[in-house]
Parts: structure tokens; C-alpha cells; sequence
């Protein structure tokens, strides 16, 4: 008979291990729209209204849940982004993706970062999608527009850090959002973040 700790031991050893949650996540996928304007970088953000059913008023990136139709986060991501603001996919440039990110909220973002044309004419759908604006990847980068928070988790539990960048003409880049920027701007060289374990703590959103 098989010696069931050596049997584990050689399974254990072969299993590529990974982080597993107590509950399934909701895929979800976000489109990271960069463009140039007069040879300065921006990042496209948008900032929903207040009558969609979560996130309300919030800055985010055009994107929302993973249809079982889609092929892959990246069609999700052009599609969600085609029906929010109107960007037709045939205009997007895909670079590549960030790490994913499992919100507090259960859903596990997959961030697809793409270039687009500019200037570029926006068809917002006014039930989702309240305003469309550019924020420079300067200014962004830039350690006094971050400020570093901590907040009560939705359960009980330790406090988590939530990343907020200062009012951009009026609108706040937080939470789910403000990590995904902050991991574009990480690969790009430019994070505003110093180098601190704390700036891998639990996500927020």
C-alpha cells in the first residue's frame, strides 16, 4: 500500500501553488486608455453617474463584469468601454495587462492597458457615464497629488490602506482605481509611491 505522507509529499511538491479565496470572485475587466497630447502622457478616466447600481459618483476606468459570451478580459474590457463612453474597439492599440486585482467587494479586476487616438470624439451613455477626462501621467506621478489612508474594512477586521490622489479638477482617483493606476505607474518608473511594504497592502475598492 502507498505511503500516504510520501504520496503527498511528491504531490505537494509538483502543485503550483497559488492564492485561493474562501468564495469565488466576479471576473471583471477595466480598459486603461492612455494617449499623447502634445508629447505629454495621460491616462482616460471616468466618473460615473449617480443612478448606476454600484459605485456611484466614482472615479473608474471604463470596464465592468466578464460576460460568459466574452472572449477573454480583453474583448470584455472594448466592449464595456464601446458601451460606456463610446470608444470603438478598431481605434484601441492593446499593450498588454497589469496584475489582476481582487477588490474587497469580490470582484477580481483584470486591468488591459491600451493606447488611443487623440483627440477623440466621446459618446458617453449619460445613464452610466457622467463625465471623460484625462489626467497627466506628471502629475500623477507627482508624491504630493498621493495621500495614503486607513479605513474599516466591510468586515470585521485589521484597517486597510486606501491610496486617494488629490482633487483633479474636482474629481478624486480612489481606491480600486487609485491601485490600478498606481501598478501602471509602477511599471512605468514613475510611481509616486515610496519603496515601503506597505505599499503592498490588502486592496481596497
Amino acid at each position: 500500500m502507498t505511503d500516504l505522507s510520501e504520496d503527498l509529499r511528491r504531490r505537494l511538491g509538483r502543485h503550483e501553488r497559488t492564492v485561493r479565496a474562501e468564495w469565488d470572485a466576479r471576473p471583471a475587466a477595466v480598459l486603461i486608455p492612455l494617449y499623447e497630447e502634445q508629447g505629454a502622457w495621460s491616462l482616460l478616466l471616468t466618473r460615473r453617474t449617480d443612478d448606476v447600481g454600484d459605485h456611484r459618483g466614482q472615479v473608474s476606468f471604463p470596464g465592468g463584469r466578464i460576460d460568459p459570451n466574452d472572449s477573454g478580459p480583453e474583448e470584455a474590457a472594448l466592449r464595456e468601454a464601446q458601451e460606456e463612453i463610446g470608444l470603438e474597439p478598431k481605434d484601441v492599440e492593446l499593450l498588454g495587462r497589469l496584475d489582476s486585482l481582487l477588490t474587497v467587494t469580490q470582484f477580481l479586476i483584470t486591468p488591459v492597458v491600451a493606447k488611443i487616438p487623440w483627440p477623440y470624439r466621446f459618446t458617453p451613455n449619460p445613464t452610466e457615464v457622467a463625465e471623460v477626462f484625462g489626467v497627466p501621467i506628471t502629475w500623477l506621478s507627482n508624491p504630493a497629488n498621493l495621500e495614503a489612508r486607513r479605513r474599516q474594512p466591510l468586515i470585521p477586521g485589521r484597517s486597510v490602506l486606501v491610496y486617494y490622489f488629490r482633487p483633479f479638477h474636482g474629481n478624486v482617483l480612489w481606491g480600486a482605481s487609485a491601485r490600478l493606476t498606481l501598478s501602471l505607474l509602477d511599471i512605468l518608473g514613475v510611481s509616486p509611491l515610496p519603496h515601503n511594504p506597505e505599499s503592498k497592502a490588502a486592496p481596497s475598492g
